[in-house]
């Protein structure tokens, strides 16, 4: 339908819509079940089906099937049936977590649905996008993306950035009062429409919903549009190569095991099966779908906490953190901000915390008249929408007996100067009787700037350099108690005015202090972070004196020689800044554009630098930031596009939170990988010993992959959800550079691994010297070879199960960190004894896997030789202690 085409009354009346009340909420169900919800579809999901079988394409799977044909066709039916349910089993395991992960992030994703101002039953709410249907009236502003097709209604300078949909970089100018008559207008001429995705870059406007989901203009463009990313983090894609490493050393090794068996003259049939076994040991190919299950699950449990990440490769930078750069307002503070004092000139006045007061006529109310006129903030009963400042300047007008619904009833608004982060000032022209008033407000110094007069006992007077030092001083005084401090004047004219000369020969009003108290945690999450080597640095907008005074409280900066202003920033050169950048912990009065440079700064110096944002303009520094942090409250849709890391609720202590739960992650990813490592390489040693020195084989090939699935899997995802170190915020920030097995975690691997392989040597020797045959004895009854197999298999299973609880901390024994303070490895452990007592004991599945039931005697050599590694390990912990102190 061609809603260009027509004017707004008709758009208002075919819809069955008034654009003062909007919907009400059972016309919106209506709609919804009428229309459905306002998303584009997706690429169909994949089954379970082909989840399954994508689990299969890979090299070693094929090996192993052909193992279970080769050994099906010489007629040993249970070694092929165990080897086939070994391949099953491992991907079930793989679809099992693969399934998880997709469904953390879609519930991330559910997270970070755009969300829309719309007004309905005559008020302005905030819902998720997908809830818009047909009719409803839509509220537009700088920073917020379309989110369905409108026909504007109304519309204030308004400027979209239509590129998704033109490819048109430059912002087209729009107008609601337009009408095409021509039904083939090109998209991108149409000034009178709002299109899905594009993006509101400048003014303010109102729209009608006309088109939602896949009915949409991008909607139609868009079928079959999937915009999930499944890239690789580089952390997985390092795994991916060791996995590769290991792989061609795997094959090396069979190579030589095949060599080996050749000269010696044994069973090749025998040996080839041990190969593929060793091989598969010696491959950790769960390791990519344990770290993506890992990181998946972390940011699940992040989202709990408030952040949610975007891309998952964030949350290996987190740990590498050690400058976090934050906003004041609402991230540091409460964003609850209250005017405190009025100030006219030469009087200051105490604006009451509780009840009503009286407005004198002149200098007062006029400022009150003009800042609460010259806002886009909306009080309904108590409750605010929009910008913290501006609420709280409509409370002041409400307390003074002055609210914006009976102000804007007498003087309308005709035209506007939207605010802007560089010019930090805002402008309103509003009709008073026959001629026009100019209303401006915004930091004090930049109104300064543009007023030539100022009201003195009811007079206009010009504004002398004396004059102007005395509304400094009171704004300084403010300032030095941590107020923040807005300036207001007006001019009276008797046309409307274009919006470029509302703000020239202004008058100045006179001031108000307003003060957004620090969050009371903040100081705390402050602390931590120093202790953990971060350090926290305050950007903000504010006055120098204001941002130094928040600072101090909280404990970020020691004095007022530690902060810099944006005017002193941009008398610096590039060098000059990187330089001195270590020196300052405040920077005051910036515009966004001042945050490229800070980041760029810190990061000269190898910092690894955290930014938060909310503008339009802070897309830039929070794209060039290594962990760009967007405010889930105010932050508008694009610094939340720009953004690696949401805080839902725009709290520091939450960034923090999240260095701390970045940290643990890597660490628990690092855990799982080491110990994957150890058990392999316990495999590797006991075969490769038994084949070098000519010894009977101590595990069979389908002893081997039980093991590999049952001991490694489960105790390796348990470590992945680890609870983490208590004092990991005590340790400096990780060197994004570190190798994977920095810290010892490569000794650890090689001295565990080793010691799980010779200890399975050993248990099988003590099962065939109990019956009176060595390892270089010849022909050793089958029962006596079952024996001392059983026995090695399980030393191999039950150590890898108890050496998993050592792995929990590289520095901390297992009573340190809790013993049951990890739930689910102690499950993974227990089931994993409980599966291998019932391969030995039940008959069939001990016929099946070539093992017989162990003396009691037995039982106790077996549990004490699986307790050594771990045991071992604890030794050494101990040992580095007492050698650190």
């Amino acid at each position: 339908m061609s809603w260009f085409s027509k004017d707004t009354e008709q758009v208002l009346n075919e819809l069955q819509v008034k654009q003062k009340q909007g919907l009400t909420n059972a016309e919106v169900q209506s709609r919804l079940e009428k229309y459905g919800e306002n998303k584009l579809k997706g690429k169909p999901k994949k089954s379970l089906a082909a989840l399954f079988f994508s689990q299969l394409r890979d090299m070693l799977i094929y090996v192993l099937l052909g193992a279970a044909v080769i050994t099906l066709l010489i007629g040993e039916y249970t070694d092929s049936i165990i080897i086939l349910l070994v391949v099953i089993l491992n991907a079930i395991i793989g679809v099992f977590q693969e399934f998880k992960a997709e469904k953390a992030i879609e519930a991330l994703q559910k997270m970070t649905t755009p969300r829309a101002l719309v007004r309905r039953n005559g008020d302005v709410i905030e819902i998720d996008s997908k809830e818009i249907v047909p009719g409803d009236i839509v509220v537009l502003d700088a920073g917020r993306y379309i989110p369905a097709d409108l026909r504007l209604i109304e519309s204030v300078n308004l400027q979209i950035e239509e590129s998704a949909l033109t490819g048109e970089s430059v912002p087209s100018e729009k107008n609601a009062a337009l009408v095409f008559e021509d039904p083939k207008t090109p998209l991108g001429d149409l000034a009178n429409m709002a299109f899905m995705s594009t993006l509101v870059t400048y003014g303010r406007a109102e729209g009608v919903v006309v088109g939602t989901g896949m009915s949409t203009e991008i909607g139609k463009i868009a079928k079959g549009l999937d915009e999930t990313q499944t890239d690789m983090t580089p952390l997985q894609k390092r795994l991916a190569e060791l996995g590769k490493t290991l792989g061609y050393i795997a094959i090396g090794i069979c190579i030589l095991i095949f060599v080996i068996a050749l000269i010696q003259r044994r069973d090749l049939f025998e040996m080839f099966l041990t190969a593929i076994s060793l091989a598969v040991a010696a491959i950790p190919e769960g390791l990519p779908a344990i770290v993506a299950i890992v990181l998946a699950l972390g940011v699940t449990r992040m989202s709990r906490i408030n952040a949610i990440v975007k891309r998952l490769p964030a949350v290996e930078t987190l740990g590498s953190v050690n400058i976090i750069c934050s906003d004041k307002t609402g991230t540091l503070t409460q964003n609850k901000m209250t005017v405190l004092h009025l100030y006219t000139y030469r009087k200051f006045l105490d604006v009451p915390s509780e009840g009503t007061a009286t407005a004198e006529e002149g200098a007062e109310k006029k400022l009150i008249q003009t800042m609460v006129l010259c806002t886009d903030a909306t009080l309904i009963n108590g409750e605010g929408t929009g910008d913290p400042t501006e609420i709280a300047l409509l409370e002041l007008g409400e307390k003074y007996h002055l609210p914006k619904r009976e102000l804007e009833s007498g003087f309308e608004r005709v035209a506007e100067k939207p605010f802007d982060s560089d010019r930090k000032l805002m402008s309103t022209l509003n009709k008073e009787g026959s001629h026009y008033r100019v209303h401006t407000k915004g930091a004090f110094d930049n109104i300064f700037n543009v007023s030539s007069h100022a009201l003195v006992d009811g007079k206009k007077v010009p504004l002398t350099d004396e004059l102007k030092a005395n509304f400094l001083r009171a704004a300084e005084e403010m300032s030095d108690q941590a107020l923040r401090v807005l300036g207001a004047a007006y001019k009276d004219t008797d046309e409307i005015i274009n919006p470029e000369e509302m703000e020239k020969d202004l008058t100045m009003l006179g001031l108000v202090g307003m003060i957004d108290p620090p969050r009371l945690e903040v100081k705390d999450a402050i602390h931590q972070a120093k202790q953990a080597g971060i350090t926290p640095i305050m950007i903000t907008g504010d006055h120098q004196h204001t941002a130094a005074a928040i600072a101090m409280q909280l404990g970020m900066a020691t004095s007022l020689a530690q902060t810099v202003s944006g005017s002193e920033l941009d008398a610096m050169a590039d060098e000059e800044l990187n330089e001195k950048i270590g020196n300052y912990r405040v920077f005051s009065r910036v515009s966004p554009e001042h945050k490229v440079k800070i980041v760029k700064a810190f990061q000269s110096h190898g910092n690894i630098v955290s930014m938060t944002g909310d503008g339009v303009n802070d897309a830039p520094s929070l794209k060039n930031a290594d962990i760009g942090v967007a405010m889930g409250i105010t932050g508008t849709d694009v610094s939340k596009g720009a953004s690696d890391m949401i805080l839902t609720d725009d709290n520091f202590t939450t960034i923090v939170s999240a260095i701390r739960e970045g940290r643990n992650i890597y660490n628990n990813i690092k855990k799982s990988v080491v110990f994957l490592l150890s058990c392999n390489l316990g495999e590797i040693v006991a075969i490769l010993a038994s084949v070098l020195f000519f010894w009977p084989m101590p595990l069979l090939p389908t002893q081997i992959l039980w093991i590999n699935l049952i001991t490694d899997t489960f105790p390796a995802i348990a470590l992945g959800v680890d609870p983490g170190d208590k004092d990991v915020m005590s340790k400096k920030p990780r060197d994004p550079k570190e190798s994977f097995f920095a810290g010892g975690a490569a000794m650890r691997a090689v001295i565990g691994g080793s010691l799980i392989g010779i200890l399975t040597l050993v248990a099988f020797y003590f099962g065939l010297n109990e019956h009176g045959y060595q390892l270089w004895s010849g022909s050793i009854p089958e029962d006596v070879l079952t024996y001392a197999e059983t026995m090695a298999f399980v030393v191999l299973a039950v150590s890898q199960l108890f050496y998993s609880l050592s792995m929990r901390s590289a520095f901390h024994t297992i009573f340190q960190v809790g013993l049951f303070s990890n739930k689910y490895l102690i499950g993974a452990i227990l089931l994993g004894i409980i599966l291998q007592f019932a391969v030995i004991s039940i008959p069939f599945l001990a016929a099946a896997f070539h093992v017989q039931m162990l003396s009691l005697q037995d039982w106790i050599i077996v549990i004490l030789f699986a307790l050594i590694p771990l045991a071992v390990n604890e030794l050494i912990k101990l040992g580095m202690r007492m050698k650190n102190k």
